[in-house]
């Protein structure tokens, strides 16, 4: 889905809100993408194709003028931040605590041989059951490290400020799902982010909701009764 506004009135109605947003942007493609290969905390570097879509995209996040940029340390999100950071002009902060899911045994494995090897848990991490993949981490461990991080930067803007967080598809669901107040079985029910796609939350009375998700081309102003 994608869900667009263009935050205008977000800025400017409403006693208590600030406007500021969170653009949650997933990492170009890699290698292991191609693969279907399970990366978690595996530092695995851009493709060519992955540094072209990180540059592409970078032109089209610049337009929304973010005040801060901040990225998992993992190469793949960092050469990702690095394209927007060449066009705004902005520094690059990276914390390890946005890096991907830790997920032990699964990590290096194509889905194929996740599934035949870990098929009972698989199902079970689909069905919304906390699950240590692969005896990695939870998926609420990860947003315990993540979520907060995002946050502590998010208060940092401006009224009506942009943050880029430049992260990973699993960390960025977990992330979203926390800060929408959403109980983490439901966490599944966000889809997944295709490579240099983001999502983005804005600030209204009552917390943070969800504006666009994976999404890769600028919003549309919404015409309707939720506006």
């Amino acid at each position: 889905m994608s869900a667009t506004n263009t935050g205008t009135t977000d800025r400017t109605e409403g006693a208590g809100r600030t406007g500021r947003k969170i653009v949650l942007w997933r990492h170009g493609q890699t290698s292991w993408n191609l693969e279907r290969r399970f990366q978690g905390s595996t530092d695995i570097e851009l493709t060519e194709t992955g540094v072209a879509q990180a540059r592409r995209a970078a032109r089209l996040l610049a337009s929304l003028k973010p005040d801060a940029i901040v990225a998992s340390d993992l190469q793949r999100a960092a050469a990702t931040a690095a394209e927007l950071a060449a066009v705004t002009g902005l520094a690059v902060e990276h914390d390890e605590a946005l890096r991907e899911t830790y997920a032990g045994e699964w990590q290096g494995l194509t889905h194929d041989e996740i599934l035949g090897k870990y098929g009972e848990q698989y199902a079970a991490w689909k069905r919304g059951e906390p699950v240590r993949r692969g005896g990695g981490e939870l998926e609420t461990e990860v947003a315990d490290r993540a979520a907060p991080v995002v946050l502590a930067h998010a208060d940092r803007l401006p009224a009506g400020g942009t943050l880029v967080v430049v992260s990973h598809g699993g960390t960025i669901r977990t992330t979203i799902g926390r800060l929408l107040g959403l109980e983490s079985s439901y966490w599944e029910g966000l889809g997944g982010l295709s490579n240099c796609c983001w999502s983005v939350l804005g600030e209204g009375a009552r917390g943070w909701r969800l504006m666009e998700h994976n999404a890769g081309t600028l919003p549309e102003p919404v015409l309707g009764d939720d506006d």
